[in-house]
């Protein structure tokens, strides 16, 4: 009973997360391929040069450590090199290969972080007007932020909770605030750790400043939607002209296969490919660049 005790409070401090209990043989195979991550992170520990990935899996609230993650990708990208040496049976592809399916962990990475970021943001208005009204019920910030991350759901609440965690290993509330806002990166909580740090400065109506922040929020959010409305039309003709050429060759090689042949056998039809392939990232990446509209 003490054991379980000791096991639940260290779960708490350290983000464990219980939020069920799989049957005996997924929790097995699932402790077993978490112990493998686990030993392979800790051999590559001593050649990590930065955290930068430790943060990134904070801002993806993945249970992995940055070690791990570049296991993994170095796993996805031998899979993905077998397989594509087995589809062609060249030399080549499995350096393709293997570059396509560690790029397709990163993508998958920074989607994760993009989305959880625009979810956080989208609730951070509802979550300063509930702090708001429970310090004006009589609650302090911190018990404020407590209800916060009862009655909220992820990523909000989550972030909350690993910022009360830190308050309860004695970290200050300043370095708590930062931390919190490297994972999420948004300017809008910027502006929330700025009125709360000076507050705690000079003192002031700390819930009226937040119901002030909540409603330029919501005010900052309408005009990012109107401008994602109005650039709607260039972002899908960005999509459509890179996939494009793509269908159109797909569906050419599956009209007239031998159409195509000299872009596949000959070096230089590999080399059109390559400018291609080169020329349609830039493209997408500069159409990309003139919808995206800093807001």
């Amino acid at each position: 009973m003490e054991k379980q005790n000791i096991k639940r409070r260290i779960a708490y401090f350290s983000d464990y997360q219980t939020a069920h209990t799989p049957s005996v043989k997924k929790k097995a195979l699932r402790d077993f391929i978490k112990d493998l991550f686990h030993r392979g992170g800790e051999m590559l520990e001593p050649f990590k040069r930065s955290n930068s990935l430790d943060m990134k899996m904070q801002q993806a609230d993945w249970p992995l450590t940055g070690s791990e993650f570049q296991l993994i990708l170095t796993f996805l990208g031998v899979i993905c090199a077998l397989s594509f040496f087995a589809y062609t049976l060249q030399i080549i592809s499995i350096f393709l290969g293997f570059i396509f399916g560690a790029l397709l962990g990163w993508a998958a990475l920074n989607i994760r972080i993009q989305r959880r970021q625009a979810a956080f943001t989208k609730q951070l208005s509802d979550m300063l007007k509930m702090i708001a009204d429970a310090m004006r019920a009589g609650f302090s910030f911190m018990q404020a932020m407590e209800h916060v991350a009862r009655e909220m759901d992820a990523p909000a609440s989550r972030e909350v909770q690993k910022l009360m965690r830190e308050t309860n290993l004695r970290v200050p509330l300043e370095t708590a605030l930062e931390n919190m806002s490297h994972r999420v990166k948004s300017k809008d909580f910027d502006l929330v750790i700025t009125a709360v740090l000076i507050q705690r400065q000079v003192g002031g109506n700390l819930s009226q400043i937040l119901d002030s922040i909540s409603n330029t929020i919501n005010a900052r959010l309408r005009m990012r939607r109107e401008v994602k409305t109005l650039t709607a039309q260039g972002r899908m003709s960005g999509f459509i002209l890179a996939l494009l050429p793509i269908a159109l060759a797909v569906f050419i090689n599956v009209v007239n296969p031998s159409y195509l042949r000299p872009l596949l056998d000959e070096e230089i039809g590999h080399i059109a490919i390559g400018l291609a392939i080169f020329f349609e990232i830039i493209g997408f990446i500069v159409i990309k660049r003139i919808v995206n509209i800093d807001t």
